[in-house]
């Protein structure tokens, strides 16, 4: 990483390159017990009381005491991918919150409200994309309200990593006191390969809606064993396309081996609640679920795929990499402290 001008360290940074992508190196230990940099590249978000504080791809916020920095620059945004379709943050924001739909919702300036009775965070939070129209916070205290009026916790959902993503907004967030409790990688990549992969696809079943067998498998509701309520049921089978696919048990009345659920959208086609039994993994099952999935959604015209994976799940982020997935950017859910 090149900081020096003409062979001299220097920090060409100051407070009115808030908002901008940079790269800093700063001092970790003192000079006289041998001086050790470390490089930090992200979003400037505040230059504040001799702090600087810069948010990382991974929406994780770095404060650097104004005091230690030994050079930093702005730099240009992350190089385009080189692999899968093009894509901006916008358009996959649109079509990734259309895919997973609430039971209600309202808007709040250019953000949006949501809720589905408490089922996954992703229904129940705060969509930014844009501005709320009023200052952040009172739009904060609006949230906070909205849901606390149906009994469930306010989260924000938000964006790093990519061209146009929310670093200013994280950063305000952890600053007013919100905890960021989850973060996960929407990756994207070709739909066609994935069609074509050579695979056994004989035993994979789809259907329009989720059956009772599918909500066996899936059990991410409520109380695992007790059927799912209304809600549930709205959020699962909402989105311009659905498709749901079934690989049955190895016997009648079992549980499913494995299932998916695929929602087509334009040229899009999203991946969720891929899922295996203990018993049934190495055998390919998830492959072919999807495999079949991105078939249907190739008759009817897409031609990328999407899907979200919580980074710590090194399992799926494996099986992804195999099949050409890319990080695109990466989502948060702060809640209200």
């Amino acid at each position: 990483m090149e900081f020096t001008v003409s062979g001299r360290l220097e920090v060409r940074i100051t407070p009115a390159d808030v908002g901008k992508r940079v790269s800093v190196r700063r001092v970790t230990d003192a000079p006289e017990a041998g001086a050790k940099f470390a490089d930090t590249v992200g979003v400037l978000t505040s230059w504040d009381e001799g702090v600087v504080s810069i948010t990382r791809k991974d929406g994780e916020s770095v404060h650097i005491p104004e005091s230690t920095l030994v050079a930093g620059k702005v730099v240009p945004p992350a190089p385009a991918r080189r692999r899968g379709p093009a894509a901006t943050f916008d358009e996959l924001a649109a079509v990734t919150a259309r895919a997973w739909q609430p039971v209600e919702s309202e808007p709040l300036g250019d953000w949006r409200l949501r809720a589905a009775g408490g089922f996954t965070r992703r229904a129940n939070s705060a969509l930014p994309l844009g501005e709320p129209g009023m200052p952040l916070d009172e739009a904060l205290r609006r949230v906070r309200r909205w849901y606390g009026v149906r009994g469930l916790p306010a989260y924000v959902q938000t964006a790093t990593g990519g061209e146009g993503t929310q670093e200013r907004l994280c950063a305000d967030l952890e600053e007013r006191g919100w905890r960021r409790e989850v973060s996960a990688a929407v990756r994207i990549a070709a739909l066609a390969p994935l069609g074509d992969r050579d695979v056994d696809v004989s035993a994979v079943r789809t259907a329009r809606t989720a059956d009772g067998a599918w909500l066996a498998r899936y059990q991410r509701f409520d109380t695992p064993g007790q059927a799912p309520g209304a809600h549930v049921l709205k959020v699962l089978g909402a989105g311009p396309s659905v498709w749901f696919a079934t690989v049955p048990g190895d016997g009648p009345g079992e549980v499913p081996a494995a299932i998916g659920r695929c929602v087509v959208d334009g040229r899009w086609a999203g991946f969720m609640a891929v899922e295996v039994g203990p018993g049934h993994r190495r055998r390919g099952l998830a492959t072919a679920v999807m495999t079949v999935l991105a078939r249907q959604a190739l008759q009817e015209g897409a031609s990328a795929a999407w899907l979200q994976v919580e980074e710590d799940n090194e399992g799926a982020r494996a099986l992804y990499d195999g099949m050409g997935f890319a990080t695109h950017h990466r989502y948060h859910h702060f809640r209200d402290a």
